[in-house]
């Protein structure tokens, strides 16, 4: 499952590598809604929860499902801004009903990437979905559509408020902090992609992101539990933004009439590269079978040989053999020659990670 971006015939010049504020605001009140989702921030997210103005915590639930589990399309600027006035600028300047559109069915697992949905602001139908998706998720929410789409003008300088009262309140600190980094971060790819191209910049980006040149196309594709495909052209570009907020998560703007941005984890010291979803997968397929399950127990405990494993287990030595190469194809285990013997033990560090990796990988 992926999501792919059809990049054929896009100019190098039109791929974008450019911090967003709006983007990485919109990155922290994810993190301030679902702090679980980021362990590493844990304590960034409690001590800015705690110090919120009054009032300012309770508004921000009222909008949290611009930002929660995804993220409205227009709070990722496909052209970037100096600041977050002018980033709130440009989205005062779209209309009602994509405004309205995009922040509805931002709570919608499944949408088109080459189908613009129908404005719940002119289409009975498509209100009528977008107010009971909303009532799903409980009656902020479901306040929250009934306010916009009785009253879009309102709600968008609502909004604009609640953001800009975020940047004293919290971001304006956060982000001169973390500005530079992302700066830094944003050039380094964009000399990577200068120098050595697309497919390079895409790997030191995220192992989850791959250039799939097959069939004389050019596809991005991005290792997510999602199957969409859209594509880009020399007028919009391709926008990549960092973000020292979002891991593990890569946002993805895919819908129509937005211009294609992804939002990615800026590199960090110390911090690896999650595993791909189809790595994950091979794992747990390995570990499913009980006798591989059994070999593991022995082999995390030290290096053993085949003999040993058959002889303790009461297995043949070619029955051994077989489940110690699904194990070891699966990255799970590391081997020691002793002159003529191999020793096989389980790579504590991989198995250790398994957990973060599937979680890291739901949550991409």
């Amino acid at each position: 499952m992926s999501v792919t971006i059809d990049i054929t015939g896009l100019p190098p010049e039109q791929i974008r590598f450019v911090p967003s504020p709006l983007a990485e605001l919109t990155a922290m009140l994810h993190v301030l809604a679902e702090p679980n989702h980021h362990p590493e921030l844990l304590g960034w997210a409690t001590a800015t929860l705690s110090s919120l103005p009054s009032g300012l915590a309770d508004r921000l639930l009222d909008a949290e499902a611009l930002w929660r589990s995804a993220r409205a399309d227009f709070l990722l600027p496909g052209r970037p801004g100096a600041t977050l006035a002018d980033e709130l600028d440009a989205v005062d300047r779209i209309s009602d009903e994509a405004y309205a559109t995009a922040a509805l069915t931002s709570q919608r697992a499944t949408a088109s990437a080459f189908e613009a949905p129908p404005s719940p602001l002119s289409d009975p139908a498509a209100r009528e979905r977008a107010l009971d998706v909303a009532r799903a998720g409980g009656p902020r929410q479901a306040a929250f559509a009934e306010r916009l789409l009785a009253d879009p003008p309102a709600v968008r300088a609502w909004v604009r408020r609640l953001l800009d009262d975020c940047e004293e309140a919290f971001f304006a600190d956060t982000w001169q902090r973390a500005r530079h980094h992302l700066a830094a971060d944003a050039r380094q790819k964009s000399d990577l992609l200068s120098r050595h191209g697309p497919e390079q910049t895409l790997a030191a980006v995220s192992s989850a992101i791959t250039l799939d040149t097959a069939h004389q196309r050019r596809r991005i594709v991005i290792d997510k539990l999602q199957d969409v495909s859209t594509s880009t052209t020399a007028e919009t570009g391709l926008t990549f933004v960092p973000s020292d907020f979002g891991r593990p998560h890569l946002t993805i703007v895919f819908s129509p009439g937005w211009h294609p941005v992804v939002q990615y984890p800026a590199a960090r010291p110390g911090l690896d590269h999650p595993a791909a979803p189809e790595v994950v997968r091979r794992r747990l397929d390995a570990l499913a079978h009980p006798v591989r399950l059994r070999l593991c127990r022995t082999l995390a405990r030290g290096p053993h040989t085949t003999g040993e494993l058959a002889a303790y287990w009461q297995l043949t030595a070619p029955e051994v053999s077989r489940q110690l190469a699904v194990l070891k194809k699966a990255g799970l285990l590391v081997t020691h020659r002793r002159g003529r013997y191999v020793r096989y033990e389980l790579d504590l560090a991989t198995s250790a990670r398994l957990g973060t990796d599937l979680l890291e990988a739901l949550l991409r």
